[in-house]
């Protein structure tokens, strides 16, 4: 029977939920305020697909949940505590996230910057914390989600050079890709990165879903810059347009929106053409590819 992607998203999204309520500090765990402000944003919504891409690299080589999960809501988490730090007045100084206000305008800059700080620490706790046969293994997966977190072609790096390139109408596509390769890029490519390790890949599988990750990465940046484009912020979450307006370096801005869907159609396709090398069932990561350049939001 074919995957019904829907039903699978939805799936993951509920044993996620789960797994992240039992790893963060409850609001009732002194200091309140703190966990209150984690939470706010972490069930805020969102496709969970960072997670999801842990989860389905990792089923491919039946990766055992107790490992699986908590590595995958550690990535959740540092997706949020970047977007928390993202929307704040130094940075993009957005109001609007997954639909309801950023983190910084019910809570405060001061706290949003705490709540960002602690979800990140909270990240390793969750990945250090649970039990494994394969301590190395462990080690492992560690140092790839600290490496993705970091500064060198990763997230924060990624932003840095972001936040450099605003109004750079010099900019060109390699520049461009090294940004979003980083930026975006990175977390996604250590999802299916610790997904696959801890399901214990051969180094030819690693390779291949590491291909894939790269492709679809990139693929997940530029559909959100057509997104940002061409959707309405009801239709995103978050503010449309914003882009745009502060002269971001951006697919659409340097190609033009049609281009840009023919961009990421072919690195859809080219990461679909990764999976081909791997022999076994990869359909869940095949629609996962093609979902991240049809979504609506």
């Amino acid at each position: 029977m074919p995957l019904n992607l829907n039903e699978y998203l939805k799936q993951n999204t509920a044993r996620l939920d789960q797994w992240l309520d039992r790893l963060l500090p409850s609001v009732e765990t002194p200091p309140a305020k703190i966990h209150e402000a984690m939470r706010y944003s972490v069930f805020a919504g969102g496709k969970r697909l960072r997670p999801t891409l842990v989860i389905a690299a990792g089923e491919l080589f039946n990766a055992p949940e107790a490992e699986l999960l908590p590595t995958a809501c550690a990535l959740e988490m540092i997706h949020t505590y970047s977007l928390i730090h993202d929307d704040l007045p130094a940075m993009d100084n957005d109001t609007l996230r997954r639909g309801r206000p950023t983190n910084h305008v019910v809570y405060g800059e001061a706290m949003a910057i705490l709540a960002g700080d602690a979800l990140l620490t909270q990240a390793f706790i969750a990945l250090s914390g649970y039990a494994t046969v394969n301590e190395a293994r462990k080690v492992r997966v560690i140092a790839e989600v600290a490496q993705a977190a970091g500064t060198v072609r990763a997230l924060i790096g990624g932003q840095v050079l972001d936040m450099q390139h605003e109004g750079d109408l010099t900019v060109t596509g390699a520049q461009l890709e090294e940004i979003h390769r980083a930026k975006t890029g990175a977390l996604i490519r250590c999802a299916i990165r610790v997904g696959a390790i801890i399901g214990c890949a051969s180094e030819n599988e690693l390779a291949a879903l590491t291909e894939y990750s790269e492709k679809a990465g990139l693929a997940f940046q530029v559909a959100d810059d057509v997104l940002d484009a061409t959707a309405t912020s009801e239709a995103l979450g978050k503010t449309a347009g914003k882009d745009a307006a502060v002269q971001k370096a951006t697919y659409t801005a340097l190609y033009g929106v049609e281009d840009a869907r023919q961009r990421a159609q072919q690195l859809c396709d080219e990461a679909l053409a990764a999976l081909e090398r791997i022999e076994r069932d990869t359909e869940s990561l095949s629609a996962l590819a093609r979902f991240i350049i049809a979504r609506q939001s």
